[in-house]
């Protein structure tokens, strides 16, 4: 390969693979030194002179001028010398710059060269991955699913130039990814191990939701219309609590949008998932009532504020929407709220078969 060649490789590659010609040249370097270590007895003193502009790519291992050589890895005789450079003159005791010759380096220095150039290049690759990753966390992504686990579900998808894996537990119950799709995922987290960097991406987090409203909300975006809190059971419903800095904007219909547009394109990207946007309050007695819509709420009795435990009260007819199927209503108001909901029917009657309900919060997004 001529240095033309080496330089045309270097920026191909670096178009490829996104790793720099500039840290590539200074593996290959590396390489070459290693080489030089194991050919030349130890000797790794090696010069180089390169122009990427020119296409220069010269190296040299330094030896010292005496008057009788015994190692000939590290010393030259001055007759030598004044063979190799008759340009200048040479003294006992200078040093000269010797040419390298690849061939001559022996095809164990050569192998060892290969390991420290692969070894470069997969470091290289994990650190744009790292980067690539870290740019984007708390971020949506498109992503390509390249490939899928016919027995785990689990989704090889392509972020960028970097790989990823969707678990099935991050995937929405409804979906069906297929080969070559293009999805909408959240980065969750980044993690940097002996295996390299990898991203915690996911279709189930709340981020997710909250990135979407703010791609698709203007008034979102601008910071008219504030996400205070989201509550989550991916692929069947989310609550979302939304504010208004702004005494002229409807936080809520901003989110829905003219006929439910905006609402309803997120609803689509989701696979039909129910989402429920409600107005958030200081006052954490309207916040509740809001929170456990559908359902009218008569009035909420804050028992306890240092452990945030309340009693909701609703008519007879509406526990069960209160509640909600399974108890996924109270149990999205009480994450949402960060409350400790009992809920109670306005005659005080459950029936016989029925406990008095109540959720605890657990896990949502607050700003």
């Amino acid at each position: 390969m001529t240095n033309k060649e080496l330089f045309e490789a270097l920026s191909l590659f670096e178009k490829e693979k996104g790793i720099s010609s500039e840290y590539m040249l200074q593996h290959i370097e590396k390489a070459i030194s290693v080489a030089c270590k194991n050919y030349y007895g130890g000797n790794e003193n090696v010069v180089f002179k390169i122009d990427p502009e020119k296409n220069t790519f010269d190296a040299k291992l330094v030896k010292t001028v005496v008057e009788e050589v015994f190692d000939p890895n590290f010393e030259v005789t001055l007759e030598e010398a004044q063979k190799i450079n008759k340009r200048k003159k040479f003294a006992i005791g200078d040093e000269i710059e010797v040419p390298i010759d690849p061939k001559h380096l022996g095809w164990t220095s050569v192998s060892s060269a290969r390991n420290v150039i692969r070894q470069g290049i997969r470091a290289g690759e994990k650190g744009q991955s790292l980067v690539e990753f870290q740019s984007k966390l708390g971020e949506i992504v498109t992503a390509f699913v390249e490939r899928i686990d016919p027995k785990s579900g689990v989704a090889t998808i392509k972020i960028g130039k970097s790989e990823a894996v969707l678990p099935k537990s991050e995937q929405l119950g409804r979906d069906n990814l297929k080969e070559g799709d293009h999805i909408k995922v959240y980065i969750a987290d980044v993690k940097d191990n002996e295996k390299g960097p990898h991203a915690i991406i996911s279709r189930t987090h709340p981020g997710l939701v909250k990135r979407l409203f703010e791609q698709e909300v203007p008034e979102i975006f601008d910071g008219i219309v504030e996400i205070k809190s989201i509550s989550r059971e991916a692929g069947s419903r989310t609550k979302m609590a939304v504010s208004s800095t702004n005494s002229d904007i409807d936080a809520i219909g901003a989110c829905i949008g003219s006929k439910g547009a905006r609402v309803n394109k997120i609803v689509e990207e989701l696979g039909g998932e129910k989402i429920d946007i409600i107005e958030y309050s200081d006052d954490p007695q309207k916040y509740i009532s809001a929170a456990l819509s559908p359902a009218t709420v008569c009035k909420v009795e804050i028992i306890d504020e240092e452990t945030k435990s309340c009693k909701a009260t609703v008519p007879d007819g509406q526990l069960s929407l209160a509640i909600g199927n399974k108890g996924q209503n109270a149990r999205l108001a009480a994450r949402l709220t960060g409350w400790r909901i009992d809920i109670r029917p306005e005659s005080g009657f459950y029936g016989e078969d029925e406990e008095e309900p109540s959720e605890e919060p657990t896990e949502s997004i607050e700003e």
